[in-house]
């Protein structure tokens, strides 16, 4: 018997080096770690279908991962003879290779061992392995024999698919279920334990394959000509025939022209181009890409059709989302582009990476909105996962933009329509140390218009390529389930029924505050990297230079204010220290350096002035509280707690609306308080009686680090105070908010030219229109009839304790400003 089990071994083993020869996989949570094994507790791994292939891959991976042998005996008497099983059992020939839902003999051990040992467990890791990876189109006979699909092949088909896909195979390993959990309800029934171990085994490798291969996708034309021939469509033509006095056919042709413009066309041959292209890239531009939270996709993905929400800083950024996630075993997303993506040459290949393209807007077009908007429920409806970015465009500033509530609106409206299939956002913050655009940005900041996508503007893109860019890092934030949102709103929203017309009273409502958790979301998973940290500081300085040494230690100061702080658990931080991130911004050349005989002087010198701006605004919301209180100090040696307290609550909801903090207004002044700790145990307050907090004293470093962190956040509380100065000088019921806020823009912009504000933002329209908007909110001003601004007392009140933060100078000049522009 020894003999024969050696034979077989040794045979098995050569089988195995003749197979590695060919086939090349790529694999996800292969590590003790990873899967959190417990070394007490034997280990059997777990195949969906029986295989010889997927057998040998399973056996050189855990051999290469160090974890416990498959072909180990478990140490469980009367149980299987080696540590692996296949849930189903083949039934068929060679040629006739057939799946039935019929548990192996080994199955049917493991599970008899677990019922007659109750005191014994063991951990059945789940192993799911695709030879390729490829939504089933349905278009050839030919793309169903070498695509790893939903249908099961059979040996032959195997036998062509590992031929032609070997070297593109994905094996995942997952997280380890309790055999003695699973089956312990049924101690006296073993045919019901069976059962049911066998249906969470099932339904666990039909949402890793869902996960990792999407749904399956009907033919192309197929969906265009379904999109035509649904009744919302329908009645979209009929209306629109009668109202243009068009023959109908013509408005069908025209409704089936649009479908056919936007639909994507996902193409697996196109998608392995792209992540061949892709690597080489990345390593070209990049010095590498840090993944972070990835499990939180990977979770929500098996089940739920997902909505990658990310912040959109660059054109890269559609690509490099689709290929981290695609290397991580998950299918790319169907991404919504704007229209102007659709060039010659480029268009064609977005959409069989999956774009699907839509216009900047659909006013005064009912047809092609009823089309979009169908198009968009298909995908959502048959669990399809999507991408499109909320903000609308790229931002400029390297802040977040305000939500755009097109897309948001069309998801809850489709979601309301049918919510068989849970929709869950997933944020994801896309971290660059250096913008590909970030010139041209800069360009666009100062007026200059913006230029229209070509082959040609690509093609002088291409010319970047030699540079370096530095990292990149892709954070997954918190996901949000949709459901829970519209618990929130309107908790009865299941018991209404809804058309594809109906708008709901409280529609706006679920769609401001998903937009709102969106955006917050994302700024909770920023990655903080050195450019980040040298920008905020450097930039924090009057004269945009410090000495070295000073500036390393107050990055490295501002760098445990965060990590005594977290801002939240999806926040990832640099590594090593501030000395690191000066040498680390000179070789970037974004930083330049003076040699002087009492040490050297780091400073920002030039279009890297104003470039660094962008990479401070990227982490500017992580500093926004702390750099709040300490600005309240820049007149006062002294304040009562609770006067801090109650002055940073009322700047916090305004503060709150531009950067998307996290925090509720209800949670405000609690975490406003312990602010106030962390700044008194970092020394840059102190406590005094009376409930009292002081600033150090002047000339110490511990006054130097207080003031260069006010700074972090002055120039938005100037912006205020420029807004209220301007209204209050006008009077109430003199000025509309469309007048108010191109006054406020023009006298900012003239601001940053007379002091030398070297931040574009600082005279941003937008911006601007945000704090009004906020002002009307909370009751602060009012509109008449008339659409003119009204105000009281209370206006007053706030434009007092907004002057606490601004020194002496920048009073006087704002006072100047406004009464010029008045």
């Amino acid at each position: 018997m020894r003999l024969y089990q050696g034979i077989r071994s040794l045979i098995l083993t050569l089988f195995r080096k003749i197979l590695f020869i060919w086939v090349r996989t790529d694999v996800s949570g292969n590590s003790v770690d990873a899967l959190a094994l417990d070394p007490d507790k034997p280990v059997c791994y777990a195949l969906q279908y029986s295989s010889l292939s997927s057998r040998l891959v399973l056996e050189q991976e855990v051999i290469r991962a160090g974890l416990p042998g498959p072909e180990d005996a478990l140490p469980v008497k009367n149980g299987p003879s080696h540590s692996f099983f296949f849930l189903y059992r083949r039934i068929g020939g060679f040629f006739r290779g057939r799946q039935a839902p019929a548990p192996t003999s080994e199955f049917r051990a493991l599970v008899h061992y677990g019922l007659e040992h109750p005191d014994q467990d063991v951990q059945i890791v789940p192993v799911s392995l695709f030879w390729g990876r490829s939504p089933d189109k349905e278009k050839s006979l030919v793309k169903l024999l070498l695509s790893d699909t939903w249908s099961i092949a059979g040996r032959l088909q195997k036998l062509l698919i590992i031929m032609v896909h070997g070297r593109n195979t994905y094996v995942q390993f997952n997280q380890p279920l309790s055999l003695k959990q699973m089956i312990d309800e049924y101690r006296h029934n073993e045919e019901r334990a069976q059962r049911k171990l066998a249906r969470i085994l099932r339904t666990h490798f039909r949402r890793v394959r869902q996960a990792v291969l999407g749904p399956d996708l009907s033919h192309r034309r197929t969906l265009v000509a379904g999109l035509v021939r649904t009744q919302a469509v329908k009645e979209a033509i009929r209306e629109t025939a009668a109202k243009d006095d068009i023959p109908p056919e013509k408005v069908r042709a025209k409704a089936y022209k649009y479908a056919d413009e936007i639909a994507a066309s996902m193409s697996i041959v196109t998608i392995r181009f792209l992540e061949v292209v892709l690597s080489w890239l990345w390593n070209r531009i990049y010095k590498g890409i840090a993944i972070n939270n990835i499990r939180v996709v990977k979770e929500v993905a098996q089940e739920n059709a997902v909505v990658y929400v990310p912040c959109h800083r660059s054109h890269i950024d559609y690509l490099l989302l689709s290929y981290v996630l695609y290397k991580n075993g998950l299918m790319p997303p169907h991404i919504a582009a704007g229209i102007n993506l659709n060039m010659p040459v480029v268009g064609p290949i977005l959409r069989r990476g999956g774009a699907f393209f839509m216009r900047r807007s659909f006013k005064d077009n009912p047809l092609y909105a009823t089309v979009f908007n169908e198009y968009m429920h298909v995908m959502f409806s048959r669990g399809y996962s999507v991408e499109y970015f909320v903000e609308g465009g790229r931002s400029r500033t390297g802040r977040m933009l305000q939500p755009r509530p097109g897309m948001l609106a069309m998801t809850v409206r489709s979601f309301l329509r049918d919510h068989r299939k849970p929709i869950v956002f997933v944020p994801v913050y896309i971290g660059y140390e250096k913008v590909m655009e970030g010139r041209s940005y800069l360009g666009e900041l100062r007026g200059k218009k913006k230029q229209k996508e070509s082959v040609f503007g690509l093609a002088k893109t291409v010319r970047k390529l030699s540079n370096s860019f530095g990292r990149v890092a892709v954070n997954f934030g918190e996901a949000i389930h949709l459901s829970d949102v519209l618990d929130d709103v309107h908790d009865s929203w299941r018991q209404q029924a809804y058309d594809a017309e109906y708008r709901p009273a409280w529609l706006n409502t679920a769609v401001s505050e998903l937009a709102f958790r969106v955006a917050s979301n994302i700024n909770a998973s920023v990655a903080v990297n050195p450019i980040g940290m040298t920008a905020t500081v450097l930039l924090g300085t009057e004269r945009l230079a410090m000495d070295e040494g000073q500036l390393i230690r107050l990055m490295d100061q501002y760098a445990a204010l965060l990590n005594d702080f977290p801002y939240a658990g999806t926040v990832t931080l640099p590594e090593g220290s501030g000395k690191d991130w000066v040498a680390y911004c000179e070789d970037m050349g974004l930083i330049s350096r003076m040699p002087q005989k009492l040490g050297d002087i780091i400073g920002l010198e030039g279009s890297n002035a104003i470039l660094m701006t962008y990479y401070r605004n990227n982490i500017q919301h992580l500093f926004a509280l702390p750099s709040l209180i300490a600005s309240l100090f820049e007149n006062k040696d002294s304040l009562r707690r609770d006067k801090i307290v109650f002055l940073a609550s009322v700047a916090y909801p305004y503060l709150q609306s531009e950067l998307f903090l996290k925090y509720q207004p209800d949670e405000a002044e609690q975490v406003i308080n312990q602010w106030i700790d962390v700044l008194i145990a970092q020394g840059l307050l102190k406590s005094l009686d009376d409930d009292r907090i002081g600033r150090p004293d002047e000339g110490t470093e511990a006054m130097l680090r207080l003031r260069v962190l006010s700074r972090f956040i002055i120039q938005t509380v100037e912006r205020y105070h420029i807004a209220l100065g301007i209204l209050r000088k006008y009077g109430s019921g003199k000025i509309s908010a469309a007048e108010l806020e191109e006054q406020s823009a023009l006298l900012a912009e003239r601001m940053s030219i007379l002091f030398g504000l070297n931040a574009p933002e600082f005279f941003d329209k937008s911006l601007f229109r945000n704090f009004i908007a906020n002002l009307q909110k909370n009751g602060v001003i009012t509109t008449d009839d008339n659409g003119l601004l009204c105000y009281g007392e209370g206006l007053d009140e706030v434009a007092e304790d907004a002057r606490l933060v601004l020194s002496v100078e920048k009073r006087q000049a704002i006072q100047q400003v406004t009464m010029m522009g008045a």
